[in-house]
């Protein structure tokens, strides 16, 4: 888990040793300028882990701090020095990396691999890289260094967790990522996002994790901060396994993977099969039957269906709606 800066206010330092003083069960990170200054207050307030920055890119070096590439070497390999001296995991990394000049952060990136960093750190600052050009430079970055690799996506253009992807196929070992993809701007990689591409793509990436909690800690994040969870968050979010078309409802009814490639059960989730509206279809009616103990013929559910579709043709309808359908054609199950 990485906190913020020391150096941002006296609480954020004062947050940081309380937190480093408690019983757990992570490693505890905190984010820091590539300077003396900010290193020695993260070591003194406990922390496991520091993750360094400075900008290398022509806006950041004009803009941010006016130190040239030469001196930008020098002060992170101060700074690693006096980390690896204090026993302090040490990431390095070169912010807006995606701007900067590709020779310029190999060079810097090499020097820190010498200097013995335990990772380097690529960063889309501002949102502009794309997967293509992601999995290119961390590959080439995979040649130059033999320590491990993070990746930091911001999300301006919606290709954070794409990126993230691409940085994990081209060799990188660490994705930063946060509650919903809170964060500057747009936010970075989403932790739920990510985690629904690994697992779609192969379950046992994700298998260490209780997939269960990730509800859970959305909306526990999302109260803490005031804002509401996306209808469209993936996994989370509340249509992410909601079924509406006819031609889904019937074919998911048969076979869930048909229209799924994430099980909702193993996240804790449930899956909704959508009826009051103007798509939906016989076999999605017959469900809904079932579920409230009804059996009804094919000349009675086609009607329902028929009924369902002209009421929301005309207005917006309810399940209380459908319900009363059904049950006024009721015919009970036999137990």
């Amino acid at each position: 888990m990485e906190l913020s800066t020391p150096v941002a206010s006296p609480q954020s330092a004062d947050a940081i040793r309380a937190l480093a003083d408690t019983k757990r069960g992570f490693k505890l990170l905190t984010h820091i300028r590539a300077n003396l200054e900010d290193a020695k207050l993260a070591v003194g307030c406990g922390v496991d882990g520091a993750d360094v920055y400075i900008g290398t890119s022509d806006y950041m070096r004009q803009y941010s701090h006016g130190r040239s590439l030469e001196q930008v070497i020098d002060m992170g390999q101060e700074v690693i020095a006096y980390l690896r001296a204090n026993d302090v995991e040490t990431r390095f990394s070169t912010e807006d990396t995606f701007r900067s000049n590709f020779a310029d952060v190999m060079t810097v990136y090499r020097a820190m691999d010498l200097a013995g960093v335990d990772r380097v750190g690529v960063a889309d600052t501002v949102g502009v890289a794309d997967p293509l050009q992601t999995y290119n430079l961390i590959s080439n970055l995979r040649d130059v260094v033999s320590c491990d690799i993070e990746f930091h996506g911001h999300n301006d253009s919606s290709c954070a967790v794409a990126n993230a992807f691409s940085a994990l196929q081209a060799g990188a070992t660490h994705i930063d990522t946060t509650v919903l993809g809170i964060g500057e701007r747009n936010g970075i990689t989403p932790m739920g996002a990510l985690i629904g591409r690994l697992y779609t793509c192969d379950k046992s990436l994700v298998a260490k994790y209780d997939l269960r909690l990730l509800a859970e800690i959305e909306r526990v994040v999302a109260a803490k901060v005031g804002i509401d969870i996306p209808f469209n968050t993936p996994i989370t979010g509340a249509v992410a396994f909601h079924h509406k078309a006819g031609v889904h409802t019937n074919a998911v009814l048969q076979n869930p993977t048909t229209y799924e490639a994430v099980d909702p059960e193993d996240f804790g989730m449930s899956r909704i099969i959508d009826v009051a509206h103007r798509l939906v279809g016989r076999n999605a009616i017959r469900d809904r039957a079932a579920g409230l103990g009804i059996d009804l013929p094919d000349e009675s559910l086609r009607s329902v269906t028929e009924q369902v579709k002209s009421m929301a043709d005309e207005r917006q309808i309810t399940l209380d709606d459908v319900d009363k359908m059904l049950s006024d054609l009721a015919l009970p199950v036999d137990d």
